[in-house]
């Protein structure tokens, strides 16, 4: 069986260093066998990758990219459970996923949106990576992010 860590280096990825707190919070508690993260944005080495409304249209996040921004958020999740508790192959699983999608009053693709957030946690996790879910549609996120992840890991 593989680890999460020889998992992330077979999808190519390393996990980023934590986003600081962009408010009075921190990035991740623990609670006996639980990992609560806070709100995950997409930071991509400080910085949002992109920002607005996900939508059809001139102006607005596509749907494609924001999956991939909900795949970085659950990555920076990884990352903040991994630090709380010493490391990302102390994380055994995932119980739930909320995902927050900033989008225009038309879009009903939540989801599928999300499910970038899903599959990368699956891909990390196998099996153990299947979780509870919800997605949710919001008019504005914070710094405008177009994308945010809040994810319960289990810890051994």
């Amino acid at each position: 069986m593989t680890s999460p860590q020889e998992r992330l280096a077979a999808l190519g990825l390393e996990l980023p260093e934590v986003a600081p707190p962009v408010a009075a919070y921190v990035p991740a508690k623990v609670h006996g066998d639980l990992v609560y993260t806070a709100g995950q944005l997409p930071f991509v080495s400080g910085a949002l990758p992109a920002t607005g409304k996900v939508g059809e249209g001139h102006g607005l996040v596509t749907a494609a990219d924001a999956y991939e921004y909900a795949r970085r958020s659950a990555l920076n999740a990884i990352a903040a459970a991994a630090a709380a508790v010493g490391g990302v192959d102390r994380l055994t699983g995932v119980l739930k996923v909320t995902g927050f999608v900033a989008s225009v009053p038309e879009f009903t693709g939540q989801p599928g949106v999300i499910n970038g957030a899903s599959e990368l946690l699956a891909e990390v996790f196998g099996d153990d990576g299947r979780h509870a879910r919800s997605a949710v549609g919001v008019p504005v996120l914070p710094l405008d992010s177009p994308v945010e992840v809040e994810v319960v890991f289990t810890v051994a």
